[in-house]
Formats: C-alpha cells, sequence, structure tokens
C-alpha cells in the first residue's frame, strides 16, 4: 500500500509538473510588483526533500518565474522551470518553499522566485564563461524577471560537489558573487550562502567539518553576505545521503529568510 501511495504521489507531481507550460501556466497581467529572488546551486537547492500532497498548495503572493518568463502563482515543485536540470521527477522540495512563505508573512510583499538549479554542479561549472553556462542561464532569468521587480537577494546552496576543496571554493566563490553583483549592476546585492549537511557522508578524513567552517565565515570575506546554518537538519535518506529530509528543508528555507530579514534591519 504504501509502495502504491508513493506511486501515485510521483506521477501526480510529475503531470502537475509538466502541465505547467506556456500552455497551461496562469500568469497574471498586471502582476503586483514583487521582491525578486535568485535561488541557485545544486541538488539541495533544487529539491530532493520528498514531495506530499500537503506541500502542493498554491502559495499565496508567492510567483514563480516559468518557462517563459512569465510568473505564474508558484506550486512545488520550484526548481520545475530551471533551464539547466536534471527530469522532473527529480525536482522535488527545496528550501524556496518554506522561504517564500516566511518572506510573504514578515514583510507581507508579494515574493518572485527565480529558481534554476542543477543537481551535482561544481562551483567550476557556475563560474562565468563555463562552457556548462549555468552563470549565463540564472542571469539571463534574472534579466526576464526584473521588468516585475527589483532583486533582493541571491541564495545559494552548492558545495556538495566540492567538498574537498575549501580553500579553493572560497577563491572561486569570491569571483562568482563578484560578477553577478556586476552584471546585475547591483554591488550590495545580498548573497546568502548554506552550509552543506554536518553528518560524514564523505571519504574524506576531514568530513563536511572544514568546507562548513569556511562557508560559515562568508561575511569575512565577501562583504553584504551571510551563512545559513545546518545545523540540527536531519538526512534524506541515511547518513551515507548528502541531502536533507522534507522536515530539514522547511527548517533551512525559514533559516534563509531570517538571514535575509535580519540584513533589512
Amino acid at each position: 500500500m504504501k509502495y502504491l501511495f508513493t506511486l501515485l504521489l510521483l506521477s501526480f507531481i510529475v503531470q502537475h509538473a509538466s502541465s505547467q507550460t506556456s500552455t497551461g501556466a496562469k500568469t497574471f497581467d498586471p502582476i503586483p510588483s514583487l521582491d525578486l529572488f535568485l535561488c541557485i546551486g545544486q541538488s539541495n537547492m533544487a529539491g530532493r526533500g520528498t514531495l506530499h500532497v500537503g506541500l502542493m498548495d498554491t502559495l499565496k503572493q508567492v510567483y514563480l518565474l516559468n518557462d517563459i518568463c512569465q510568473f505564474e502563482q508558484a506550486v512545488n515543485p520550484l526548481n520545475k522551470y530551471s533551464t539547466i536540470r536534471k527530469e522532473i521527477a527529480m525536482q522535488q522540495l527545496s528550501p524556496c518553499y518554506s522561504f517564500a512563505k516566511e518572506m510573504v508573512k514578515e514583510t507581507g510583499k508579494p515574493v518572485g522566485l527565480i529558481v534554476n538549479a542543477r543537481g551535482g554542479s561544481s562551483i567550476k561549472e557556475w563560474m562565468k564563461g563555463a562552457k556548462e553556462n549555468y552563470y549565463g542561464e540564472a542571469l539571463k532569468r534574472v534579466h526576464a524577471a526584473t521588468k516585475y521587480g527589483q532583486i533582493k537577494a541571491i541564495l545559494w546552496h552548492q558545495g556538495e560537489a566540492d567538498i574537498c576543496c575549501p580553500e579553493e571554493y572560497r577563491k572561486i566563490l569570491t569571483q562568482f558573487v563578484k560578477d553577478l553583483r556586476e552584471d546585475l549592476k547591483n554591488p550590495t546585492l545580498f548573497f546568502v550562502a548554506g552550509e552543506v549537511s554536518r553528518w560524514d557522508w564523505t571519504r574524506n578524513k576531514e568530513g563536511t567539518s572544514h568546507f562548513n567552517q569556511m562557508i560559515s565565515s562568508i561575511s569575512s570575506f565577501i562583504p553584504y553576505s551571510a551563512c545559513v546554518s545546518s545545523i540540527g537538519l536531519t538526512p534524506l535518506k541515511d547518513e551515507s545521503d548528502p541531502h536533507f529530509d522534507a522536515e530539514s528543508q522547511l527548517i533551512l528555507g525559514k533559516r534563509y529568510a531570517n538571514k535575509i530579514l535580519n540584513s533589512c534591519k
């Protein structure tokens, strides 16, 4: 019975996501002025937390940039319109869901999400000029979205693919943020990075601790930035899995929101 329920739910998610296309998506004209947030990174930002029916609600005052670069009311999975994603069945619950709900709750302002993550991606693939062009795709979608509002922050969750090299990562991340701010003509654009999971799913003797120590100090080497802690979060399957479960994704999204809200005080 549990297996049958899982199959039915997955079928519902895939059918729902597939139906949200340029011909079936509900868009709004005129749309309210939006606070825009770019959500990028690898699988934990794309979302691997298990979706269930209770998480498939239409989010109030939250809009998602779709496949024709228009905004529609946001419904999970929120990485479904990513131009660089893996197959749709892999796109499930990400921190964007609870992040957006918390932002609307605390500010009363409508939110526009630009979600363009890619599972398994390395930070080198995100660099400006990389052959994968993840950077260019994100930038293109932000530029398309800005006619609907102003970008307020970038949410970044990535690093599992680069866990072995925190010092190299630090240098690349610094340049990555610099390039984004220059190309978006916003030198103080707030950048929030999330720690990777704290349990040791790696084969390195340091585990994830050295990487998280580096990313937790981001404000010391990148101005106008902050780090979101992964303390207390739990794995999707077991401690061999770097992905957060659904409950942890909900917590993580609220932590992203709180960092951004605190930066505005």
